[in-house]
């Protein structure tokens, strides 16, 4: 019973969890990127505030791997989100039926617990400044709460961001 138990929370876990989705250009080498900037039209999708969070710790996360920010880099950095209402799956169900012998009348309805969720895909592209061509592309899809707090929001991005750009550059 113990290995039931096990095996139901590890498949419970393992479909539970974002995965990171990386493309990228194979014939590329990925050794002579050295330098970086940012596009100044990053996060249409985002407000100000999230789009200088994720600036920062992209920036942090590339720096601590060894990268520099640079105006005339070797790459340039575009970033963006897309959102969209999750499925809640997590409702009260109220019920109402009349059954007769004959016949019945029947209203049901849910009530969602824990607030509206969204699906929202965080996207970092990395484009090669001489030829403008995109030669690498993470993104991780994720389920947040709408309502959160400025600390929340930090923290997610953080671990989506640092999540993402860990499959960078690609190994092997």
């Amino acid at each position: 019973m113990s290995n039931f138990r096990f095996i139901f929370l590890l498949l419970f876990i393992s479909c539970s969890t974002s995965k990171v989705i990386t493309d990228y250009d194979a014939k590329e080498d990925f050794s002579k990127f050295k330098t970086f900037d940012f596009y100044e039209d990053n996060g249409e999708n985002l407000n100000e505030l999230d789009v200088n969070r994720i600036s920062d710790i992209i920036f942090n996360k590339l720096i601590e791997t060894g990268f520099l920010q640079n105006s005339a880099p070797d790459f340039f950095i575009f970033f963006d989100t897309n959102t969209a209402e999750a499925q809640n799956n997590n409702s009260i169900g109220i019920g109402v039926g009349s059954g007769g012998r004959n016949g019945g009348i029947g209203i049901s309805g849910g009530i969602p617990i824990g607030g509206k969720k969204l699906n929202e895909e965080l996207i970092i592209k990395f484009i090669e400044a001489k030829t403008n061509d995109l030669f690498w592309e993470g993104s991780l899809n994720s389920v947040i709460k709408e309502k959160r707090t400025p600390e929340q929001k930090e923290l997610h991005l953080k671990e989506v961001v640092q999540k993402i750009l860990k499959e960078f550059p690609p190994k092997g």
